[in-house]
């Protein structure tokens, strides 16, 4: 008779033994199979979370990309609205100087000369317009020499005044809302 013939129960016993050491194999995995699940699990949320944050930072880049835009929007329109005039602004000054020169042209005789008093008129009516739409005149006789407003055309030595004084404006200068439109041409004053 062959061995495990002899002793049916040597053979149970080592197939109980068996059957325990692959028990306590799959217990001993079983913990590192779950924490492999679990690891897993975690990399996949940071992941999910890594990828919720770059798509709020990218949403929030976006509205303020927007926001930024309409900002920038609203201040062309407003600056449409403030110097869209000023092509037309700067050739209407052209005319207010013209009509600026016929009068100094023309004789005063003192008595009534219906085409100065047209002229006049004109001018005023003219000038007043232009302030309507906030054309400033610049007319600096007299006050220091402002290179932002003034075009210096020559220095003259005058004792009588300050350095750097305007003595006299060649051609006046205007503003549209505060904007240089045209610098006032003058004469400087220097020390003597």
């Amino acid at each position: 008779m062959s061995e495990q013939q002899k002793d049916p129960n040597l053979e149970a016993e080592q197939d109980l033994k068996s059957e325990t050491q692959n028990d306590t194999v799959e217990e001993i995995l079983e913990p590192e199979v779950e924490t492999l699940e679990e690891v897993t699990e975690n990399d996949e949320l940071a992941k999910a979370l890594e990828e919720v944050a770059q798509y709020k930072e990218a949403a929030l880049r976006a509205h303020a990309d927007a926001q930024n835009v309409r900002r920038r929007a609203e201040q062309d329109v407003e600056k449409a609205h403030k110097f869209g005039l000023e092509k037309f602004a700067k050739s209407i000054v052209n005319v207010a100087d013209n009509l600026e020169r016929a009068l100094a042209s023309a004789p005063d005789t003192g008595e009534s000369d219906p085409v100065r008093e047209g002229v006049e008129l004109t001018l005023k009516d003219l000038l007043e317009t232009l302030a309507r739409f906030e054309v400033k005149v610049v007319d600096p006789h007299g006050e220091p020499f402002n290179p932002e407003l003034h075009q210096a055309i020559t220095m003259v030595p005058n004792p009588e005044l300050e350095a750097n004084t305007v003595m006299d404006v060649v051609q006046k200068g205007y503003t549209i809302n505060g904007r240089l439109l045209r610098p006032a041409m003058v004469v400087v004053s220097s020390a003597a």
